[in-house]
């Protein structure tokens, strides 16, 4: 379950399950929502022109590493914070 908050719209199967309340499962899905949010603001940057393509490209390739690296931990059981927006998540309450 912790897997599926890095993975977009699948984030929404934790919430409507048990596992949400699980202490490991709600720190990844704060770090998704965290990420979720990220990429909207990528997405509004990325309609600026020039500049703004070149910026919006530069967050969606970031959101991709940080999906890969959240899997990774998810995967393996660590509980470590993204780079960059991780802290962000602490701030969180669900």
């Amino acid at each position: 379950m912790a897997v599926l908050a890095y993975l977009g719209i699948l984030i929404v199967v934790p919430f409507l399950t048990e596992a949400h309340k699980d202490p490991f499962v709600k720190f990844h899905l704060k770090q998704g929502v965290v990420l979720i949010i990220f990429e909207i603001v990528g997405f509004f940057v990325g309609a600026i022109p020039v500049l703004g393509w070149f910026v919006g490209w530069l967050i969606w390739l970031a959101t991709l590493v940080f999906v890969v690296i959240g899997i990774m931990n998810a995967a393996s059981g660590d509980e470590k914070m993204l780079p960059v927006i991780g802290p962000f998540a602490t701030n969180l309450s669900f």
